[in-house]
């Protein structure tokens, strides 16, 4: 079982690390239009916290991202010219190797419930009158 865990552990790291390479091949001015707009749709698909189907259902709440998400970086991968994935990959892994930065996660997460602190006073006032 223990192997299972580091095994499934690896794998979210590659997966992690090809969505990056696709985010950043999806930016390259080289890459064609169509390429582009797919690497969009996976990146954004693959980062969201949104699915087609929500974790929740049992079994095939989780069956969307092992399958759309893989098929997607597949697709990406493959048309996507040699060029811009060497540099695209080059940037991934520059990306993965930098420091994460707690303090800016907190400064951000107030600033979204500031956010939506006014946003719920100025629903509830506008509910209210």
């Amino acid at each position: 079982m223990l192997m299972n865990i580091s095994s499934l552990k690896e794998q979210a790291k590659k997966l992690k690390a090809h969505t990056l390479t696709v985010y950043f091949a999806a930016r390259d001015p080289d890459m064609p239009i169509l390429v582009r707009l797919l690497a969009i749709m996976v990146a954004a698909y693959a980062l969201s916290p949104i699915d087609l189907i929500p974790d929740f259902i049992p079994v095939i709440g989780y069956l969307d991202d092992l399958i759309i998400i893989p098929i997607g970086l597949a697709l990406v991968i493959r048309f996507t010219p040699p060029k811009v994935m060497e540099s695209a990959q080059l940037k991934a892994a520059q990306a993965a190797e930098k420091p994460v930065s707690y303090s800016a996660a907190v400064f951000c997460l107030i600033i979204w419930v500031i956010i939506l602190y006014f946003f719920m006073r100025w629903l509830f006032l506008a509910y209210n009158t």
